[in-house]
């Protein structure tokens, strides 16, 4: 992968990931700003429109690099980082399909549905990318003190 793609998948993840935290505090941990509104913080609604109008840079990014990067390693069953990559996989087309149903489902019942799938899967797919991280930071420590890598996914875990 390269390192262009490597930055644009870290920066929408950021852009995304952070406005989705800071959005779900306002939104539910929060207590309204006034006494008949459903907006926690006077920023809520921009932080809501951030997070909306960033997901297509992050679906972007992660089909730029699906190819050479997510499919290659699969097929290639490379071991470092397998678990991280996988949460990684199984949580991003329920996350991205969730965020595109909750925009558009008109009933509340769907709509919680939709919610609850998101808020979910988000969290699966944010603590898979920050675990995916770490073992990266410490393969690329591993790497640098001259330590070979592993040759089993068992021994990658170590």
């Amino acid at each position: 992968m390269k390192r262009w793609e490597a930055w644009s998948v870290h920066l929408s993840t950021l852009l995304v990931g952070g406005t989705g935290l800071i959005y779900a505090w306002m939104r539910y941990l929060l207590p309204p700003a006034e006494p008949y509104s459903a907006v926690g913080h006077p920023l809520q609604p921009d932080v809501q429109h951030l997070h909306v109008l960033g997901a297509p840079l992050l679906v972007f990014a992660t089909g730029l690099i699906w190819r050479n990067h997510v499919w290659s390693h699969w097929r290639k069953r490379v071991p470092q980082r397998r678990r991280s990559g996988l949460a990684l996989l199984l949580s991003v087309a329920p996350m991205v399909v969730s965020g595109y149903l909750l925009q558009t489902a008109v009933a509340d019942a769907w709509r919680q549905v939709w919610v609850l799938v998101h808020v979910t899967t988000s969290l699966l797919f944010l603590a898979g990318y920050g675990s995916h991280l770490v073992a990266a930071w410490l393969v690329w420590r591993r790497q640098r003190a001259g330590v070979p890598a592993p040759t089993t996914a068992r021994a990658a875990l170590r």
